[in-house]
C-alpha cells in the first residue's frame, strides 16, 4: 500500500496533468469553473478508492454531509485539499502560477503530509520527498504577494528589512516560490480558508521553513469554520521580525528600525 506522502504526491501530480489536458482543449470562456469541478470529482474519487473510510474537505464540494463536510469534525484523519488553487490563473493562458494542494492532517488537526502541484511546470513538491531548501539568495529579501491585494503587513515589512515585493498568483504557487528558493517570505494577512494553505503548509514544514498565523501561533487545521484569515511561511531567520511587525501593527506600537544581518 502506499503511503499517505505518496498518495497526496500521486493524487497531487495526476489532477495536475488532468487540468492541464483540459485547459488545452476546453473554452476559455468555462474553463476555470470546468476546472474546478473537474479536480474537485477526480479527487474525491481517487481518495475514496485509495484511503476509503477518510473524511474530505474540498474547497469545491461538500459531499453529503452538509456544508464544509461535517462528518469531517472529530475525525482522526481529513483530507484537506483544493482541487485547483488559483482559478483565475488557469483561466488566464499562459500563466503558470497555479496549484493541486492535496493534504492529509490529524486528529489534532496538523498537516501530516502533504503536496502541491505546479502542473503547468510539471512539479510537485511533497512530504514524500521534503524538499531541501537552496542556500540563501544574494540581494534583498524579496516577499511574494497577491497581485491585486497586498497587504499593508508584507509592504510595513519589506520596508522594515529593506525587502521587495514580488507579485505572485495562487496561494500555493507564493508558498512554493518560498520553498523553492525563489522568494523568502510569504506573508498573508486578507483571509484564507484551510484548502489554501493546508498542503503549502506541510511541504513548507518538511522543508524546514517557519509556519504559523501571521502573528505567531500555531495553524490548526479542521476545525468547525473553515476560515483560517492569515498566514506566514518564511525562512527561519525572518519570521521574528515578521511576526514582532504584525504584532506592533495590531496594537498600534510605533514601528522602529529592525536590527539584524537581513
Amino acid at each position: 500500500m502506499p503511503s499517505d506522502h505518496e498518495i497526496a504526491r500521486q493524487v497531487a501530480t495526476d489532477t495536475g496533468r488532468l487540468l492541464v489536458k483540459l485547459r488545452e482543449s476546453a473554452g476559455i470562456g468555462d474553463v476555470g469553473d470546468r476546472g474546478d469541478a473537474t479536480a474537485h470529482r477526480f479527487i474525491v474519487g481517487a481518495l475514496a478508492d485509495l484511503r476509503p473510510g477518510d473524511a474530505v474537505l474540498s474547497e469545491e464540494g461538500t459531499a453529503d454531509d452538509g456544508p464544509y463536510g461535517r462528518s469531517r469534525l472529530g475525525a482522526d484523519r481529513v483530507w484537506v485539499v483544493d482541487p485547483l488553487d488559483g482559478t483565475r490563473e488557469y483561466s488566464e493562458p499562459g500563466r503558470t502560477d497555479w496549484a493541486v494542494h492535496v493534504a492529509l492532517v490529524d486528529g489534532d488537526g496538523t498537516p501530516v503530509a502533504g503536496a502541491v502541484a505546479l502542473p503547468a511546470e510539471e512539479v510537485t513538491l511533497s512530504t514524500a520527498e521534503p524538499p531541501v531548501l537552496p542556500p540563501d539568495r544574494d540581494g534583498p529579501p524579496r516577499l511574494v504577494v497577491s497581485r491585486s491585494r497586498p497587504p499593508l503587513e508584507a509592504s510595513v515589512v519589506a520596508r522594515r528589512i529593506g525587502g521587495q515585493l514580488l507579485p505572485l498568483g495562487s496561494a500555493g504557487a507564493k508558498a512554493m516560490a518560498v520553498v523553492r528558493g525563489d522568494a523568502d517570505i510569504y506573508l498573508h494577512t486578507g483571509g484564507q480558508y484551510e484548502w489554501d494553505s493546508c498542503a503549502p503548509v506541510a511541504v513548507a514544514a518538511a522543508a524546514g521553513l517557519h509556519v504559523s498565523r501571521a502573528d505567531g501561533r500555531n495553524l490548526v487545521y479542521n476545525r468547525p469554520d473553515p476560515w483560517l484569515p492569515d498566514l506566514l511561511i518564511c525562512r527561519q531567520r525572518y519570521a521574528e521580525v515578521v511576526v514582532d511587525t504584525v504584532l506592533r501593527m495590531a496594537g498600534d506600537i510605533d514601528l522602529g528600525p529592525a536590527s539584524g544581518p537581513w
